[in-house]
């Protein structure tokens, strides 16, 4: 069990973390037709795939907003 307390941002890498992975599979599913000779997906599988770049926003944008929160916290920690 985790006894660390949840930080600002922490649930944006974790969804940010799934969408990607979501979009990773994706795009593995629908290349593979072209590797394996059969007929390709039709073009809304191919818009599953960009899950990846949401994911990846998503995740980075949790990281922006946890450094954001430190910052703020050690700036009121100095003063």
């Amino acid at each position: 069990m985790n006894t660390e307390t949840p930080r600002t941002g922490d649930l944006l890498v974790r969804i940010g973390g799934v969408v990607f992975a979501v979009g990773a599979l994706a795009t593995l599913i629908t290349v593979a037709p072209l590797f394996l000779g059969t007929e390709p997906f039709p073009a809304p599988a191919y818009f599953v795939c960009m899950l990846m770049g949401v994911g990846f926003a998503l995740a980075a944008a949790g990281l922006l907003r946890s450094a954001a929160a430190e910052r703020r916290a050690a700036r009121a920690s100095s003063t």
